[in-house]
């Protein structure tokens, strides 16, 4: 499962990406709203890949991962991923990390965008979401510019570093795409 923008390819990891997903992971200011932390070693981001990388055999898939590759330079720039509902609420929730080089360049909202298309293109979904804790200024301007709405704030939800941080809540409906 690939997915192409002007600026990046998407491919779905495989065990070959383990290390960088793990070096992703250990960068401070990518975890600083990340509710996984810091992982103690290569084993434990073993473990929180399996789950996507075992769900690219099953029919249907309720979850996906993808690298993000920088087109110009073959540059892993990091990684987004996508839950599925697979009932009949038809709805998906996104993700997106980036390593802090790459930010400031609007490729999360290029990843944003091509998850989005991809969600109501390829799987039919209904409705797709995405969670933003209320202090991360800049994923939620990357969702707003992806078109998402703001619908609430979920309180004390996501644990970060030990402490309940609340969660605005962002969607997007299949009819809001023009």
């Amino acid at each position: 499962m690939k997915i192409q923008t002007d600026r990046l390819t998407l491919h779905e990891i495989s065990w070959n990406d383990l290390e960088k997903i793990h070096q992703l992971h250990l960068v401070p200011e990518v975890d600083e709203f990340n509710t996984l932390g810091i992982p103690e070693n290569l084993d434990e981001t073993r473990n929180n890949i399996q789950g996507y990388i075992d769900n690219q055999n099953e029919t249907p898939r309720s979850r996906f991962c993808w690298k993000a590759i920088l087109k110009e330079t073959n540059d892993f720039i990091g990684i987004a991923g996508m839950t599925l509902s697979n009932d009949r609420f038809k709805m998906g929730e996104f993700y997106y990390k980036l390593f802090p080089k790459f930010w400031g360049n609007g490729f999360a909202t290029e990843m944003a965008k091509a998850l989005i298309k991809f969600g109501f293109e390829e799987c039919k979904l209904h409705r797709i979401e995405a969670g933003v804790a209320t202090q991360n200024l800049v994923s939620i301007r990357v969702l707003e510019k992806a078109g998402l709405t703001r619908e609430g704030t979920r309180r004390k939800i996501l644990p970060i570093r030990g402490e309940w941080v609340d969660n605005f809540h962002y969607a997007i409906l299949e009819g809001d795409i023009l």
